[in-house]
């Protein structure tokens, strides 16, 4: 089916990858061509956004690229950005799949079910060509790294943030690589709930996420940021669950998540009902193939007639990919990261006909622009004035290891 959809121009695979939670709607869905199409850079892209939903009221698939914070928060960037995907973009597929366990549904604008499911059964796949191993270039040096970990807890001591996400860019020039073939070999090595491949043209998305940034089932909405981060040992069970155990037990990553699932909170409590925003999970730690994340639930009641985009506008970036108090910690970010972080800490995810919706935190992940051969991933940690700039590099690496694993480093 990746293979079928990945014949268009724009197309998307969401896949949980069998993660089974009470918070999950979907097994798998997939959208290929686009019947009508919104794009637009930060300023006015969310009333553009929210007059192409009323129009449709269809399924809609798209990103939210961190850069939209310029609109949210009246801010702006001038780092360099050479991924370069819109800053939103939002398209009403040609085709919709839905996978479960045991059945695909199809839905499609031009009455060919039965031929598009008998041309995915017989779809080669492409022939594998392997992937030239190149160097791994850093934006900013392990020193100039731990120096900016250092001048971002002498803000937190003067008091301007709590807890800030700082990232650095990893990236590879005149890079050639299978984007489908790549994206499957990620999901092998670390299959994660959000999970998406995403093209734009010869933009590419390759995406193994464990996050999710907010989801909205009826009148419910929810956000699960991961706050904490501890690596696994396969070979070894009595030190992965030692690790385990350190997780759950850790005042330093308990802090962190308490003071994200604070700022989710406040966020939320600007579109929900009053009283009704509460913490459904705190501190649980959830088990992925590299790593266990440290993750809380936080759910609320809306409040009526509020649309896709005022949810969009009062949370997003996510608290767990900027800080607290958020304006301030956007602007730190701005000041120490060194490239821009485009679709990266953004979000990719659906809309249904009946304006639920589900969308990921992009991270995790391989972007990729074909055109120009340059390949580019990032990581990050939240600091805080407790925080070791040794080790917060240290979980950058280990954040990364999917990724430089299945580029052959």
């Amino acid at each position: 089916m990746l293979s079928w959809i990945n014949q268009f121009s724009i197309c998307c695979l969401l896949d949980n990858h069998e993660y089974h939670s009470e918070y999950n709607s979907y097994e798998c869905l997939a959208a290929a061509g686009a019947k009508d199409l919104y794009k637009a850079p930060a300023g006015n892209a969310l009333k553009g956004l929210k007059e192409f939903q009323q129009k449709h009221k269809d399924w809609m698939f798209g990103h939210l690229s961190y850069d939209l914070k310029n609109e949210t928060e009246g801010l702006f960037s001038e780092h360099a950005d050479r991924i370069c995907f819109d800053d939103l973009l939002f398209y009403v597929p040609m085709y919709v799949f839905c996978l479960s366990a045991d059945k695909i549904e199809i839905g499609s604008c031009t009455d060919d079910h039965k031929t598009v499911f008998d041309e995915i059964n017989s779809m080669l796949l492409p022939p594998e060509i392997k992937t030239e191993t190149k160097k791994i270039n850093q934006c900013i040096s392990k020193a100039g790294y731990l120096q900016s970990v250092n001048q971002l807890k002498a803000h937190i001591l003067r008091g301007d943030c709590y807890e800030i996400n700082y990232c650095q860019e990893f990236f590879i020039e005149n890079c050639t690589i299978q984007p489908e073939l790549i994206y499957q070999s990620l999901c092998k090595v670390s299959p994660n709930p959000f999970s998406c491949y995403y093209k734009t043209d010869d933009k590419y998305l390759l995406c193994a996420s464990p996050e999710r940034y907010i989801k909205k089932t009826g009148n419910k909405i929810l956000s699960q940021p991961i706050k904490g981060t501890t690596s696994r040992y396969i070979d070894d069970k009595v030190k992965d669950e030692q690790n385990r155990q350190l997780l759950e037990k850790s005042s330093k990553d308990k802090s962190e998540n308490v003071m994200v699932v604070d700022l989710v909170r406040n966020d939320l409590s600007k579109v929900c009902k009053e009283g009704t925003v509460k913490a459904e999970e705190l501190f649980a730690v959830y088990t992925y193939p590299q790593v266990y994340q440290m993750i809380s639930t936080i759910s609320g009641e809306l409040k009526e007639d509020v649309s896709f985009t005022d949810i969009i506008r009062s949370t997003f970036p996510m608290g767990s990919m900027t800080g607290a108090p958020k304006r301030k910690v956007l602007q730190l970010i701005e000041q120490y990261e060194t490239t821009k972080r485009g679709l990266f800490s953004g979000a990719v995810g659906y809309l249904t006909p009946a304006g639920d919706f589900d969308f990921n935190v992009v991270i995790r992940s391989i972007l990729y622009n074909a055109a120009s051969k340059y390949l580019s991933y990032q990581t990050g940690s939240g600091i805080t004035f407790y925080s070791d700039a040794e080790k917060e590099y240290d979980e950058c690496l280990l954040k990364a290891k999917a990724i430089e694993e299945v580029l052959g480093n």
